[in-house]
């Protein structure tokens, strides 16, 4: 689905050529109060004329400018008039485009380096000072051995004489760094300095434009016709909902199935803010018993993600159809679900990451889908709560699997197992929320392993099973690092779950990084 977004003033294209790190750049544009969309290499010519940007960035790459069939800038990006900045890949494509030399088989440069200011600027002005040194972050095999015509240095590292070069007259600059990665501790500021002095935006990308945006565009999207959400008790489709009920009122009525697989409470903390704070029409489903019964003994995690997913669509249009139906439904749709991968091989094919929050029911029910969020990121979602007046303990949560606490269940989920996870679970969160590490962790859990061992509780021997503890930090999900408590509050924590949830007698934790594990255990 194409979104419009001619609403936005001012925005900046980004030409991803797939780089791992394309959509930390559109994170640092937007914070610096810019509107931005990525685009792959093959498209830039279309999105150029639908978004008439006011800058170009071009992005880093996995291909090399050497390799046969590499990609290559688009050349009515050059001839936009608008300035543009290459980063790394992006940099030895444009050189390669405007006459300029790139090799191979020099000092390769990966992590940390020290870049050295030969000339000034307006990419480093009042950020970086003539003949300093400052830290930045290398990935680069090829460099730059010869500029194009009119171009100059302006700042050179041990592994890169042309690290950072420019022609300030055709107002194009390219770095051989990533300036968006966190190991370039002035990286924002150099591309705000490109969004906001060079190419002149204003910076009036707020959430709250965007909410009122937003609901201009829900409302000429749906009318006066009915619009259904099914709500899973996550923050993407709860601000969504309240959004578009802040759009149409009553028009919309949201679905929330309840399969059961909660963590402690959460349910009815759902209902209550739905049905009591926003007075949103809502219908809860207690399905617990048919989800529970259909996943009982169930070991392996796929046929559990399926089971699930299968029964939520089942149980979602049979509610659907007791309220009469809808023509729309509303999801909560994220833009980093829907930006376009780029594929090198077989040709410029792009493949689309597919992402339906609840697959396959707008071609089942015959809807149309709205997606108010789907041009955010995750922190900008939780900015629009914000901006709605959702609870702060419910925008700040951590995230949460779709198929709940099945996963979190390795072996054959049970009634049984289901309650002393969700109680091992609750207690693990409040002692993280009163050590005051809740904001600092990007998400943590308890898992019930499919093993019991043997303990001593008084005078008697247990035979129970095992809490597995996870905690990691992460910016996006993507990589994550296990989170580094002090032993003496894993002590407490196991202490607490030991003494308070019947069914366990020994708690450990999980120092698996992803990679190599996932951060969910199944």
């Amino acid at each position: 689905m194409q979104h419009d977004t001619s609403a936005f003033a001012e925005s900046i294209l980004i030409v991803d050529f797939g780089s791992q790190v394309t959509q930390l750049i559109a994170r640092r544009i937007r914070e610096a109060g810019v509107y931005c969309e990525v685009h792959p290499f093959q498209k830039a010519g279309e999105a150029l004329e639908r978004l008439a940007p006011k800058g170009i960035v071009l992005s880093g790459s996995p291909a090399s400018t050497l390799d046969e069939n590499a990609p290559e800038v688009d050349p009515v990006l050059l001839d936009a008039g608008v300035p543009i900045l290459g980063i790394c890949y992006g940099q030895q494509a444009l050189v390669k485009a405007l006459g300029g030399r790139v090799e191979g088989g020099h000092h390769r440069e990966f992590g940390r380096s020290e870049l050295t200011i030969r000339q000034h600027s307006a990419l480093v002005d009042d950020v970086w000072e003539l003949d300093h040194s400052y830290q930045v972050w290398m990935s680069h095999g090829d460099r730059v051995v010869e500029m194009p015509e009119g171009f100059e240095i302006v700042a050179t590292s041990s592994g890169a004489p042309f690290a950072m070069i420019a022609n300030e007259e055709r107002r194009i600059w390219g770095v051989q760094f990533h300036p968006e990665v966190v190991h370039t501790p002035d990286g924002a500021k150099l591309y705000a300095n490109f969004v906001r002095k060079i190419c002149g935006c204003e910076g009036n990308w707020t959430m709250a434009t965007f909410r009122d945006m937003a609901i201009e565009r829900i409302r000429e999207q749906v009318g006066d016709s009915r619009v259904i959400c099914g709500l899973s008790g996550g923050v993407d489709s709860s601000v969504a909902a309240v959004l578009i009920h802040e759009a149409i009122g009553d028009q919309l009525t949201c679905i929330f199935v309840d399969h059961g697989l909660l963590r402690l409470g959460e349910a009815e903390q759902v209902v209550s803010m739905f049905r009591e704070k926003y007075n949103i029409p809502l219908v809860h489903v207690d399905a617990e018993n048919t989800f529970v019964a259909a996943l009982e003994g169930e070991s392996d995690p796929e046929i559990k993600r399926k089971t699930i997913g299968r029964l939520f669509i089942e149980t979602f249009e049979a509610e659907a159809g007791k309220i009469g139906g809808a023509d729309f439904l509303a999801q909560g749709t994220l833009y980093p679900d829907v930006i376009e991968s780029v594929s090198f091989t077989g040709g410029p094919s792009v493949t689309i990451k597919s992402h339906h929050n609840v697959g396959g029911l707008p071609e089942r029910m015959n809807m149309k889908l709205v997606e108010p969020l789907r041009e955010l990121f995750k922190d900008e979602v939780r900015a629009l709560g914000h901006e709605l007046g959702l609870p702060e303990h419910f925008v700040g949560r951590h995230p949460f699997p779709g198929p709940g606490l099945a996963i979190r269940c390795p072996g054959g989920v049970s009634r049984e197992k289901l309650d002393i996870l969700r109680q091992a679970d609750a207690i693990y969160l409040d002692e993280i929320r009163k050590a005051g590490l809740y904001d600092e962790i990007w998400q943590a859990f308890a898992v019930l392993l499919p093993v019991q061992t043997v303990g001593v509780m008084g005078d008697g021997r247990t035979y129970e099973f095992v809490c597995a503890l996870r905690a990691v930090t992460s910016v996006d999900g993507m990589t994550a690092d296990f989170y580094h408590y002090d032993m003496s509050f894993l002590g407490k924590t196991a202490t607490r779950i030991i003494n308070e949830v019947r069914g366990i007698n020994r708690v450990v934790y999980d120092v698996t990084s992803k990679p190599p594990g996932t951060i969910e255990w199944e």
